[in-house]
Order: structure tokens, then C-alpha cells, then sequence
């Protein structure tokens, strides 16, 4: 096989991936942005997508005191991933990896998509491809795809199969089903299309059937998220920069804080009209 298309086979499949850790579990992400960061020259910004699911127990809400409220209400606590690089020699030898603190800067439950910004100004050389909003239409079955991702916690490696369903309704969720083995450890990692190396989706289910006591993998009918969702997600979440070259991380932050300070003022709105009509309820007046 000729050496250079090796090495971009390499490149584009293999070395975009990482391996994430949360509080108790492991699995896969794929670095999806990295440029250099406006206010800081020199350094860069490092976005990784992956599964909600291989994040979620770094999530918590709990019951906190709120000053302007005077009252306590249910805030959210957010504890840091840890995203490990693979630096390789010979081109496919793994030869050290570093781990890093990452921020979940994103997350959605309904899509099982999460994206982790990477405390570290390092310039990642090999980020994937998301494949344009306007080619989604052209996936069609029967594609060569390559499935990436640290398999039960092992390193990153691929597997290759075809798409054999373009789309899978789970949970009223759109998935593209392939054949290329994937397992436990895989979630969150990358479905690319061979013949052009883009991203067209993150693996988040597998097929199982329970047998008795035991529960038996299908392994070759695996679940991705499909792109449409993948772009849903991040204009839900503000993060146009990662596909649109005219938007950039730090206006996406502001929108995504106005947005939140929006939506807490709405419902701090909510509840002093709550303690309003209680108290209209109870024969007082809402004026004295």
C-alpha cells in the first residue's frame, strides 16, 4: 500500500482521537476545532466532541443558596473531564500520551452530545472534518465508513465497514446504523466517510439482546448520531465558529452568556410571580 496514502489514513482517521475519563467511566472523543485564540497569540482553542453519556457523571444539581432569591434553588455543578493525547512515531507506534483537564463546555441530553474545551494552548496538528451541512444529503448506503474510537478503554484504533441504514429512529433520535464493529469504549468517538475523511456522525449505541442471565453484542449494528444532530446540537449550544469561519469562539461565549442570564431572569421572574399570586391567594395585597 502506497506510503502516503497510509499516512493520511493515519492522519485523518486515527490521530483526531482521544481517550476521555470521567468520574467513573472511559471513552472516546474526536478533536473537532482547534485555532489560534484572538486574545492570546500563540496558544489555541481545542474543542473535542463526544457523548453526553461518557460525561454525564461529572454533572450534578444541587440545592444552593441563592442571594437575590433568598431561597435555596437547585444549581448545577460541573466537575472537569480529563482528555488524553496520543503522540506516535513510525507513524503508527503509540509512543507517550499526555492527559489534560478539559471544561464541559456544552452538553445536551436529548442529543447525547457533549463538547470539552482542552486546558491546554498546545496546537493540535490533525482535527477532524465535520462534513458540510449541505452534503448530508449525498450519504447514501453502501458508503465505505471507518469507525474510531478506544474500544474499551484501549488505545485509539478503526474499524471498517458500510452504512447499512441512513435512518435509524431510537428514542425519537436519528441514527445511522453501519456494520463496522464497535463496543463499549467506542461512544463518543467518530463515524468518517472513507473516500473523503469527514465526520458524518459520533458512535453512541450498540446492539444488544439479553439471553438469560447474559447479554449478548451485536457489534457489527452500531448507532450513530447522525450529523443533522451533530449540527443541531451546536447551533443550539452557540457554537457556529466550529463550522462557520465567520463566527468566532469568543462572540459564541458571549450569546451562550447572554442566553443564560436570560433564561435565570426568566425564572427568577417566574417565581416572584408565584410568590405574588400566593400572596394575593392568602387575602394580602401584592402593593402593601
Amino acid at each position: 500500500m502506497d506510503k502516503e496514502y497510509l499516512k493520511k489514513m493515519h492522519e485523518t482517521f486515527l490521530y483526531p482521537i482521544v481517550r476521555i475519563f470521567s468520574k467513573k467511566a472511559a471513552g472516546s472523543g474526536t478533536t473537532i476545532y482547534c485555532q489560534e485564540d484572538p486574545k492570546n497569540p500563540d496558544e489555541y482553542i481545542t474543542l473535542v466532541l463526544t457523548n453526553h453519556h461518557v460525561i454525564e457523571d461529572l454533572i450534578s444539581q444541587k440545592q444552593d443558596w441563592d442571594s437575590l432569591l433568598k431561597r435555596k434553588i437547585e444549581k448545577e455543578f460541573i466537575d472537569k473531564a480529563k482528555v488524553e493525547y496520543f503522540s506516535y512515531v513510525r507513524m503508527s507506534k503509540v509512543d507517550s500520551s499526555n492527559r489534560y483537564d478539559a471544561d464541559v463546555l456544552a452538553y445536551d441530553q436529548y442529543h447525547d452530545l457533549a463538547v470539552l474545551k482542552v486546558d491546554s494552548p498546545v496546537k493540535r496538528e490533525f482535527v477532524a472534518t465535520l462534513i458540510p451541512e449541505d452534503e448530508i444529503k449525498d450519504i447514501k448506503l453502501f458508503m465505505d465508513v471507518v469507525v474510531s474510537g478506544c474500544s474499551l478503554a484501549h488505545e485509539p484504533f478503526c474499524n471498517f465497514g458500510q452504512i447499512t441504514f441512513l435512518n435509524e429512529i431510537i428514542d425519537q433520535k436519528e441514527y445511522i446504523m453501519t456494520n463496522a464493529n464497535s463496543i463499549f469504549g467506542n461512544s463518543g468517538g467518530a463515524l468518517f466517510l472513507k473516500e473523503t475523511g469527514q465526520l458524518i456522525g459520533v458512535p453512541s449505541r450498540i446492539t444488544g439482546i439479553q439471553l438469560g442471565f447474559g447479554f449478548d453484542v451485536t457489534s457489527w449494528m452500531g448507532f450513530a448520531a447522525h450529523p443533522k444532530r451533530i449540527y443541531e446540537f451546536l447551533k443550539e449550544q452557540e457554537l457556529h465558529f466550529v463550522f462557520d469561519p465567520d463566527d468566532d469562539y469568543y462572540s459564541a461565549m458571549e450569546r451562550r452568556k447572554n442566553k443564560e442570564k436570560e433564561s435565570l431572569m426568566a425564572l427568577k421572574a417566574e417565581f416572584l410571580r408565584q410568590e405574588a399570586t400566593k400572596e394575593t391567594r392568602s387575602g394580602g395585597s401584592v402593593l402593601d
